[in-house]
């Protein structure tokens, strides 16, 4: 891809320098990969601060139309919040394109479109967010109504380097306490392989007709979660009471696996797995 493409989309995002470059980057191949045409009209499901919908906007271009919505509230997010993204974003060169809500649910019954209404239905790097594995099947199937083709992004569990082995334990940990709660705001909630997310999107009525996997090792995302896990454990472990003292030993053993890594390893996200289905 062209470094000029992508610079071109990261000036249009509120979070400037070499993250958002990097972040920008890994989303151009995930869009590359799905195939999105130009003036398609898409419906990108968890969209956070906007990373892939700024970039779904430059595929698809002035004809086409992004509608991009989040279960969160706009005042959620660091250092930059969701709404604050949302606003830079909208009125850069790329926002005629776009529609941004948040603090919509996808499941709730007031949220419908016709039959095939979208091109493409997008959820990239936002099924870890979800509170269960039911939830996500419920999103697949009420979604496979309203769009021609599901474009799906996930970090895959199954690591292809040893330097990934930390950002899998940090993803692990959080996925075991988010397990004991009925109320959360956790980046990672759930925890879903490849083989699951297939499994669900098949049961769907969605046919996956591309798997590609792609690694950008420029991503910070695994150092992120490896440093909050580590930061946020004990106070995590206090606020779960009726955890088992046998799975708190095992929590606790794993993150001493963790610090080690982080002191003697370097550190590379996992490989992201891109998946389209029709």
């Amino acid at each position: 891809m062209a470094p000029s493409i992508v610079s071109n989309i990261a000036d249009c995002m509120a979070v400037k320098g070499e993250i958002q470059f990097n972040q920008t980057e890994h989303r151009v191949k995930l869009v590359e990969s799905w195939g999105i045409e130009a003036g398609s009209k898409i419906l990108e499901i968890g969209c956070g601060q906007g990373d892939t919908t700024a970039v779904l906007a430059y595929f698809t271009g002035e004809k086409g139309q992004v509608y991009a919505v989040d279960i969160a509230g706009p005042d959620y997010g660091s250092p930059v919040t969701l709404g604050e993204s949302r606003d830079y974003l909208v009125a850069s060169s790329l926002g005629n394109q776009i529609k941004m809500e948040f603090q919509v649910n996808i499941l709730a019954d007031t949220v419908t479109f016709p039959e095939n209404h979208f091109d493409y239905i997008v959820f990239s790097h936002a099924s870890w967010y979800l509170r269960s594995a039911e939830e996500l099947s419920a999103i697949l199937k009420k979604s496979r109504r309203w769009g021609k083709q599901l474009c799906f992004a996930e970090w895959d569990a199954a690591i292809q380097h040893v330097e990934q082995q930390s950002h899998l334990l940090a993803v692990l940990l959080q996925a075991q306490y988010e397990a004991f709660k009925t109320d959360s705001e956790a980046n990672i909630r759930s925890l879903f392989t490849v083989e699951d997310i297939k499994d669900m999107a098949k049961d769907a009525g969605w046919n996956v007709v591309k798997e590609e996997s792609i690694y950008s090792p420029k991503l910070k995302d695994g150092d992120w979660e490896v440093d909050m896990v580590l930061e946020f454990a004990e106070k995590e472990l206090r606020q779960l009471p009726e955890i088992p003292g046998k799975l708190e030993k095992l929590i606790r053993s794993q993150l001493r696996i963790l610090q080690r890594n982080k002191e003697t390893l370097p550190i590379h996200p996992l490989s992201t797995v891109a998946l389209t289905a029709r």
